[in-house]
């Protein structure tokens, strides 16, 4: 059966507790207002640049925790395994909306340059201080939900259009084939609540604390590499 965005709770917000989570909420909210200036309501083009740095968290959380694994020799509780999904499912959303908007050449810049930089920082900031570095992805999750609800507004108020679902993400989230865009955004934004929640509670976990609910997520198809299907 075609995957059914699940539910998503819009008022979810982690209330600061301390310097290290006022800090990534106030370098959230620094960049949502740059994002706010540079792309207004230009929600398909927004999602572009904004998902090439979402998909960075997850890997570099991924790979330095598989190191710290090594050298401790102690399992990793699960945690390496949903940073890689985390960061394959932020890059399926990136390879989505490519299709969708058709970025400028400009914006194809941006994403190079937003990568680096956000790389190189989260990176730093995960060496020094994990606890933080999950926080500020659950407050950039938290907002990307809060952008991908006004994208519904505007697709319902007519003033982006609902066009078909681009074909790569009818075979990820198993759409129907008449699927369009409305349909594509609902299991975008449960997927960034998935996310929200999943950092929030490893933030908690790192300071000693309940990790909470975590709200479900939409199936994935998994996509099989080309060098197994190919002829």
């Amino acid at each position: 059966m075609p995957t059914a965005a699940p539910p998503v709770d819009l008022g979810v917000h982690y209330q600061p507790a301390g310097l290290s989570d006022r800090f990534a909420l106030g370098v959230t909210r620094f960049l949502r207002l740059f994002a706010d200036t540079f792309f207004a309501k230009r929600y398909g083009h927004r999602a572009v640049v904004l998902e090439t740095v979402a998909a960075v968290p997850g890997m570099v959380g991924a790979t330095l925790n598989h190191l710290k694994c090594l050298r401790r020799m102690q399992d990793d509780r699960g945690w390496i395994r949903t940073l890689m999904d985390e960061a394959e499912n932020e890059r399926m959303h990136l390879m989505t909306f490519i299709e969708v908007c058709k970025p400028t050449a400009f914006e194809r810049f941006m994403v190079i340059a937003a990568q680096w930089v956000f790389y190189l920082f989260f990176f730093g900031l995960y060496l020094i201080a994990p606890k933080t570095a999950h926080r500020l992805v659950g407050y950039f999750e938290e907002e990307a939900v809060i952008s991908y609800t006004h994208y519904l507004a505007e697709i319902d108020a007519g003033r982006s259009a609902n066009v078909p679902a681009p074909a790569i993400a009818l075979r990820y989230w198993d759409l129907p084939a008449d699927a369009t865009l409305r349909d594509v955004v609902l299991v975008v934004r449960a997927d960034e609540a998935h996310h929200r929640d999943v950092n929030h509670g490893f933030a908690n976990d790192l300071a000693g604390q309940p990790q909470g609910q975590i709200a479900p997520c939409p199936p994935h198809v998994e996509l099989q590499p080309t060098w197994k299907t190919a002829a």
